[in-house]
C-alpha cells in the first residue's frame, strides 16, 4: 500500500521492449534500501523491483541508484508508461512500512484509467490544474474528496460535469512531475478505493 506522498522523481534511463511487455530502468537519488521483490509506485502504478544497483558518477554527475521494473502487456495497454522514453521523469514512492506515518490516503497503485490535463493556471504562489473526467468515473469524484494523480495524493478542489480541479502547493509542484506537465498530457487516475467498496456494497442490495 502507498500513501500518495511522492518521495521524489526518477528518470527513465533505459527501456527494453520484449515479446511480453516492457522493461524500464529508472534512476533515482537517495533510495538506498532497494531490494528484489520490493513494491514501488512509478507515477501511480504499483510495480515490482526486479533488479537494482548504482551507477558510478563522473566528475560532473554524482552516483545514482537505479532499479528495473517489468511492465506486462496489460499494464502497457492501460497506462501511459509504455510511451515513456529515456529522460522522461516519473514520480516514485516506496510502499509504506507498517510503522510508517500515514500522511496521504489509501493508495493501492492500481490505476483506474488515464485522464488528460485540460488546464494549468498559476494562482499566486500556487497552481490550479484541471483534468477531464474519463467516462464512467464521475461518480467516484466528489468535492473535497481524495484522488490520486500520477501517484500523488490530492484533494478535489472543484468538480464539474466533465472536469475537476486540484490545487497544487509549491512543494508538490516542485517535487513531482506536475512541473513538467502541459495541457494535453496524460496522468494516471486512481479513485478513492473506499468509494468503490461503498458502490459495491450498496449495489448488492
Amino acid at each position: 500500500m502507498f500513501t500518495g506522498i511522492v518521495e521524489g522523481t526518477g528518470r527513465v534511463r533505459e527501456r527494453t521492449e520484449t515479446a511480453d511487455g516492457l522493461r524500464l530502468r529508472i534512476g533515482v537519488d537517495g533510495f538506498d534500501d532497494l531490494h528484489h521483490g520490493q513494491s514501488i509506485s512509478v507515477s501511480g502504478v504499483c510495480l515490482t523491483v526486479e533488479e537494482h544497483g548504482e551507477t558510478a558518477g563522473d566528475e560532473d554527475d554524482a552516483e545514482e541508484s537505479w532499479f528495473e521494473v517489468f511492465l506486462a502487456s496489460e499494464t502497457v495497454a492501460k497506462t501511459y508508461l509504455g510511451d515513456l522514453v529515456e529522460g522522461d521523469a516519473v514520480n516514485v514512492e516506496r510502499a509504506m512500512p507498517a510503522d510508517g506515518r500515514f500522511d496521504g490516503h489509501v493508495v493501492q497503485g492500481h490505476v483506474d484509467t488515464v485522464a488528460e490535463v485540460t488546464g494549468i493556471e498559476s494562482v499566486g504562489e500556487d497552481w490550479r490544474f484541471t483534468f477531464a473526467i474519463p467516462a464512467g468515473h464521475a461518480d467516484y469524484l466528489v468535492d473535497k474528496g481524495s484522488v490520486t494523480l500520477d501517484g500523488i495524493s490530492l484533494t478535489v478542489a472543484e468538480k464539474r460535469a466533465e472536469e475537476f480541479d486540484v490545487a497544487i502547493i509549491p512543494t508538490t509542484y516542485e517535487l513531482t512531475t506536475l512541473s513538467e506537465k502541459s495541457v494535453g498530457d496524460p496522468v494516471h487516475l486512481e479513485v478513492d478505493v473506499i468509494a468503490k467498496y461503498v458502490e459495491n456494497m450498496v449495489g448488492g442490495y
